[in-house]
């Protein structure tokens, strides 16, 4: 591991994780394009339904169809929210958590390989046999993780997947810096390494890539695992809702106002990755202490002040 000190999330901080956040249906810009893009039961319309698995990941289902995105279930301690990050930290998965909450999927997208992200992506893999798009990297792990080569789609960006039920654009990203303008973990595999990956500092970075996933004629949704991003990759892309990663750091010029320009202002924001995502996924939501949600919110209303920014709750069915 490089960096330790500044590693993920600034997890140089106090022993504190933060009060419970309140759930915040939604912050709307203006005042009349309220609501909280929940699903109400038989109130709500059909289309594709979004639930948030905490950090950046989400389920997405539609037309009897299940694609995730970096779905970190388990959960586990690392020490990071206590200040006392431990990068030998076993990879551990709660198989029961995730057969609960990820359901039967037929496809997983992977924004990079980071355990926050990647850690139940090979247990899904194997237990469903759906395709896994990811970076070389990615794929390299899930190999030496067990994964059947032919279940993995290696990609780089800028490819458009038509997978029948749903098309994916892939978006060549960046991962986030710390304070000091320094990825955590970064490198990639050109391999599959000679021993599979038993603790969390055995997987690098692997570059990072986003998403953009549309079920049929449903809302077309830009997914980030991490908070940074190239402009000119994304102009043009032009979502219908953006799920946002909230910076931890002003490393990166103007993130938030950059972004939802180049998308082209998308009529709903959700932001993720601002929880600790090291309480259980079936409790509320709590804030980490280095996410700016507070700023997130205010940049969002300034840069974007005719968008519906909706702040999600863990595992709530929302409908955009």
């Amino acid at each position: 591991m490089q960096d330790s000190r500044l590693g993920r999330r600034g997890f140089l901080r106090t022993a504190a994780a933060g009060a419970a956040l309140p759930v915040v249906g939604s912050v709307a810009m203006p005042a009349e394009a309220a609501g909280t893009g929940r699903e109400d039961g038989a109130a709500a319309g059909t289309g594709t339904v979004f639930r948030w698995l905490g950090n950046a990941g989400w389920r997405m289902d539609a037309e009897e169809r299940t694609v995730l995105f970096d779905p970190y279930i388990t959960r586990f301690d690392t020490g990071l929210a206590k200040g006392v990050f431990n990068p030998r930290t076993e990879l551990t998965t709660r198989g029961d958590l995730v057969d609960q909450h990820a359901g039967a999927a037929d496809l997983v997208l992977v924004s990079h390989s980071h355990w926050d992200h990647f850690n139940d992506v090979p247990y899904i893999a194997k237990a469903t046999k759906a395709p896994v798009v990811g970076t070389q990297t990615t794929c390299h792990l899930l190999t030496a993780l067990g994964v059947d080569p032919a279940q993995l789609v290696v990609v780089k960006g800028g490819e458009v997947l038509d997978f029948g039920f749903c098309v994916v654009e892939v978006v060549s990203s960046l991962h986030s810096r710390n304070p000091k303008h320094r990825y955590f973990a970064p490198g990639t595999l050109t391999a599959p390494p000679a021993v599979a990956p038993a603790t969390i500092s055995d997987l690098p970075e692997g570059d990072t890539l986003a998403f953009q996933v549309r079920f049929g004629g449903g809302p077309a949704a830009f997914l980030m695992g991490a908070s940074d991003f190239v402009e000119r990759n994304v102009a043009g892309l032009r979502p219908d809702v953006a799920m946002i990663a909230v910076q931890n750091s002003k490393a990166t010029h103007r993130y938030l106002p950059r972004l939802l320009k180049a998308l082209d202002l998308p009529r709903t924001v959700v932001p993720v990755h601002w929880d600790n995502f090291e309480t259980p996924l079936t409790d509320p939501a709590v804030k980490d202490p280095a996410a700016d949600l507070a700023g997130f919110l205010t940049e969002a209303r300034q840069a974007a002040p005719r968008s519906r920014v909706v702040v999600p709750e863990h595992l709530t069915p929302l409908r955009f």
